[in-house]
């Protein structure tokens, strides 16, 4: 019998105080008929790498490497600043907010989860990591684009945010939307 797949990715849970900003946000987009598939409260995350569909006897692969690479990182500070979008606003795709704060750190844990993973087999991603947390999705063919100017104009306090934990997780797609499990939880130790 075939070995079933895991959809997984590595992620960073946020301050429940996002929903504040995401509600504050979803206010200002008047869609007029455009369809905007918002990111349920609970399943909001900070992607730190998307690995994709892999066999369920990987996890401990991958949860020991994760528990390797994170016990040489102490917490890193960040904070969730404005809005924005992906790929432009006239043909918008992606509805986000921003990180800030010590991204340098954040992109030095990034590129060791991704450089460890490389010895399990699984690739580097090819786009640039832009952290930031994905609010609402727009599919396309739809007669009408949402206009996101109010949106991307929004400013907001921003919401400090410590990393202090990772999670290994799975996601399996349903109609009503995506189901979120731990597969695994790694802690941010290091005293450096």
């Amino acid at each position: 019998m075939a070995e079933s797949l895991l959809r997984a990715f590595i992620s960073v849970s946020i301050p429940r105080e996002i929903v504040n900003i995401k509600k504050m946000l979803q206010s200002t987009i008047h869609s007029k008929g455009a369809k905007i598939k918002w990111v349920k409260n609970g399943n909001m995350h900070l992607s730190l790498k998307f690995i994709g569909h892999t066999p369920e006897s990987s996890v401990e692969d991958l949860n020991k490497t994760l528990k390797s690479v994170t016990k040489e990182f102490s917490p890193i500070s960040l904070s969730i600043i404005g809005p924005g979008c992906f790929p432009r606003p006239e043909r918008v795709r992606t509805l986000w907010v921003g990180i800030a704060g010590e991204i340098d750190k954040l992109d030095d844990l990034v590129n060791a989860i991704n450089g460890n993973l490389t010895q399990l087999g699984f690739p580097i991603q090819e786009r640039k990591f832009i952290p930031h947390i994905t609010l609402a999705r727009i599919k396309y063919p739809q007669k009408h684009t949402p206009d996101v100017t109010q949106f991307l104009n929004t400013t907001f306090t921003e919401l400090p945010m410590k990393i202090s934990r990772i999670n290994l997780m799975s996601s399996q797609l349903f109609s009503k939307g995506a189901v979120y499990t731990i597969l695994g939880t790694h802690f941010l130790v290091s005293k450096a």
